[in-house]
C-alpha cells in the first residue's frame, strides 16, 4: 500500500513534465500562427518593371523651330492659286520631321525638319539635257538635280513646277520626294506636253 510520501515525488514529476511541455507548445503554436497569417495574407503586387531606355527607330528627331530662310518671287495669278491650294494640302509631318515656319512666302514655300527639307512651288522649271533621267514617283514625274549638299527634285509633268529640295543628310533623298506626289496630285494640273521618260 503506498503511503503519502510516495505520491508527493510522482506529484512532482507530473508538474515538471507538464511545465515543459508548455514550454514547447508556446513557441511552436505561436510559429505556426505566423506561418498560417502569412500564407492567408494577400501577396504584394510585382513592381512593374522598368523599362530599358532605348532608341525608337520612329522617335522624332532632335530640329530646330526657327522659320527656315526661302526666297518668294512673285507669282502670276494662276501660279498663286494654284500654289496656295498646294500648300493647303501639305502633311504637318513628312516622315518624323516636322513642318517648320518659312521666312517668306507663306502661301508658295514649306519647309520640314533640321536640316530642313524645303518645298517651293512656282519656281521657273530648270533646264536639262533631255537625255537625263527623270523619275515617276507615285504618279509624279521629278528631275532630281545635284547640288554639293543638297538633291534638288522638281516636277517636270506639271503645269506649275514644285521643288523639293533633300539636303545630303537624308539617305535615300527619293523616298523623302514621295510624300509630296500625293498632294501635288491633287492640287496641281498635269501639263500638256511631258517628258517622253514619264510614261506619256
Amino acid at each position: 500500500m503506498s503511503g503519502p510520501h510516495e505520491t508527493a515525488p510522482r506529484d512532482r514529476t507530473t508538474r515538471q513534465a507538464a511545465l515543459w511541455a508548455t514550454a514547447v507548445a508556446v513557441p511552436v503554436a505561436a510559429l505556426v500562427a505566423v506561418f498560417a497569417i502569412n500564407q492567408l495574407s494577400p501577396e504584394e503586387p510585382a513592381a512593374a518593371p522598368t523599362p530599358s531606355p532605348s532608341v525608337s527607330a520612329s522617335a522624332p528627331r532632335p530640329q530646330s523651330s526657327a522659320p527656315v530662310a526661302m526666297a518668294a518671287p512673285p507669282l502670276a495669278d494662276r501660279a498663286g492659286t494654284v500654289c496656295r491650294a498646294l500648300l493647303s494640302r501639305l502633311p504637318a509631318q513628312v516622315r518624323d520631321l516636322s513642318q517648320r515656319p518659312v521666312t517668306a512666302g507663306h502661301e508658295q514655300n514649306a519647309a520640314y525638319g533640321d536640316p530642313a527639307v524645303t518645298v517651293a512651288c512656282g519656281i521657273p522649271l530648270p533646264s536639262f539635257p533631255p537625255t537625263d533621267l527623270v523619275y515617276p514617283l507615285d504618279r509624279v514625274c521629278w528631275h532630281a538635280g545635284q547640288r554639293p549638299d543638297a538633291t534638288v527634285w522638281t516636277t517636270v509633268d506639271r503645269e506649275v513646277p514644285v521643288q523639293v529640295t533633300i539636303p545630303k543628310t537624308y539617305d535615300e533623298p527619293g523616298q523623302w520626294v514621295i510624300p509630296f506626289s500625293a498632294p501635288v496630285i491633287a492640287a496641281v494640273p498635269s501639263a500638256k506636253t511631258i517628258p517622253t521618260g514619264c510614261g506619256g
